[in-house]
């Protein structure tokens, strides 16, 4: 099956290929009708403001929007599922069609077919899995320099099975990629005057000020123990910066903050703010924050910040690496969504979902452009924060994040590691009851859960959640005893957060 896509650059290039993404044989029986996509999602009850924003920034339909909105809830399970059966031959999964009306999954060999299909899927068959290409684009992040600035974006088009480099002089970026020992036929250079930047100047999106004259946009409010706070960009400000809020009133104190190489900080907030956890949707509502799992390439996504408000677009990719006038930043993920300076930091959040911060971009909200933001699982991680979720503390197993339980454990696998005990030493119970657990990692990894209790020198496994999406969890009723969690990597790498509680 040979490949047929264009690589595309720039919002307004991105908007046409969905308007105008042809819908295959067999698809309109897969895809929901117009009037089931209302029916059904009169019971998703999609947040306030994201159904007009889908339709002003897509140019979609109001029953566009809604058919767009059920096919990517219907569809993003998948993905994991098929990235866990397929293995090292995954290469990678998107949604096409105006509506999302298909998700494509993309595998290095033919006989995956008939499982592709069967899990409701389009096949698609590449020469490289997503594991190559990564390989590629780390060595190119390692070869080509910040200054002078020859590539000021890098990431992995999963549609086209390539690198994609965008360079503002492709000739110096070939010479450069000629030394980097990698396989050129896997990466194509584009010339791209994109040169990203910071976007400089407790509800997600709103205004705040870093030392009274900078302008920056809480991403989500967050908690570490019994301090409440936000997490935002790193470039906003540095630990020890006093911020205040929209109304200029005191507010909190950057504790931590990461930039260039990431874009992520958190600031403690005083006792007079109350965070909660929810989103501005820039018309005068919010948007709730249910948790926190990952949107699948092609996903629909909005951001809110103080500058341009509400406004939505498509994930486009993920792992980009991108060169700021600072200096290089990793693991951001591209979107056509548009911004201006003043909304960093802000949230980008998929239906109720919370997805990251913004970082930087190009273009504007007049005519369009490209915003990165940085995910919100690393920035948790580093700083050991919960995400404040409707959910409330801790939340129930049922709610699909981890956030709040009164313990918690850290960690990153490597590719072929096997486990990691949290905690090593266990601990102790002294009476018989519930013992709740709950893991989640990145999309792109498949992590397990594992409870074992101890029994003499020996740790017995007693209860075990080994399925195939991002979140792992387990409720286990067991004796007084001493117990641990296991953590094994079935496949994939990455950050996980475990909260756990015990009787």
């Amino acid at each position: 099956m040979s490949r047929r896509h264009a690589v595309t650059t720039g919002y307004v290039l991105a908007i046409t290929a969905l308007t105008l993404a042809a819908v295959p044989a067999g698809a309109e029986r897969r895809a929901a009708s117009p009037a089931a996509a209302v029916t059904a999602l009169a019971a998703l009850k999609p947040p306030p403001g994201m159904l007009e924003a889908l339709q002003r920034d897509l140019g979609l339909t109001p029953v566009q929007a809604q058919a767009r909105l059920l096919n990517e809830a219907r569809l993003a399970p998948v993905v994991p599922q098929l990235q866990k059966a397929l293995g090292a031959r995954f290469g990678g999964a998107w949604f096409r069609g105006t509506t999302a009306q298909n998700l494509v999954a993309a595998t290095t060999s033919t006989a995956d077919i008939p499982q592709i299909l069967a899990a409701g899927a389009q096949a698609e068959i590449v020469t490289r899995p997503l594991t190559q290409l990564a390989s590629i684009k780390k060595k190119l992040d390692q070869a080509l320099p910040v200054r002078p600035v020859v590539a000021s974006v890098r990431y992995v088009d999963v549609k086209t099975n390539k690198v994609v480099i965008l360079a503002p002089k492709p000739e110096a970026a070939e010479i450069l990629i000629e030394s980097a020992g990698v396989d050129k036929s896997a990466v194509v250079v584009l010339p791209s005057n994109e040169q990203p930047r910071p976007l400089h100047d407790l509800v997600g999106g709103q205004t705040y000020y870093v030392a009274d004259t900078n302008r920056c946009s809480i991403g989500f409010p967050v908690f570490k123990g019994t301090q409440n706070g936000f997490i935002t960009a790193g470039h906003c400000g540095k630990p020890g910066q006093t911020t205040t809020g929209f109304n200029r009133v005191v507010q909190g104190v950057f504790q931590a903050s990461s930039f260039p190489t990431n874009d992520y900080a958190w600031v403690a907030v005083n006792a007079n703010w109350t965070s909660k956890p929810a989103v501005d949707n820039g018309a005068g509502g919010t948007v709730p924050v249910v948790g926190a799992k990952v949107a699948a390439e092609g996903a629909s996504v909005c951001r809110s910040g103080s500058t341009t408000d509400w406004h939505c677009g498509i994930v486009q990719q993920r792992d980009a690496s991108v060169t700021y006038p600072q200096g290089n930043v990793f693991g951001l993920t591209r979107t056509n969504v548009c911004a201006e300076p003043g909304d960093s930091g802000g949230a980008f959040i998929s239906v109720d979902q919370a997805q990251g911060v913004a970082s930087g971009g190009s273009g504007d909200c007049s005519l369009g452009g490209t915003t990165y933001f940085q995910p919100i699982s690393p920035i948790l991680t580093a700083y050991g924060l919960s995400l404040q979720t409707t959910a409330g503390n801790p939340p129930a197993l049922s709610t699909g994040t981890c956030t709040g339980y009164p313990r918690a454990a850290t960690g990153t696998l490597t590719s072929g590691q096997t486990a990691a005990q949290t905690p090593a030493l266990g601990y102790r119970s002294t009476a018989t009851g519930i013992h709740s657990g709950c893991l989640h990692t990145d999309v792109g990894a498949d992590f397990d859960l594992y409870l074992q209790k101890r029994t003499g020198p020996t740790w017995s496994t007693v209860a075990a959640a080994e399925g195939v999406t991002p979140n792992e969890q387990i409720a286990y009723t067991g004796t007084a005893g001493t117990y641990r969690y296991q953590v094994v990597s079935s496949s994939g790498f990455g950050p996980y957060t475990l909260g756990f509680n015990a009787p």
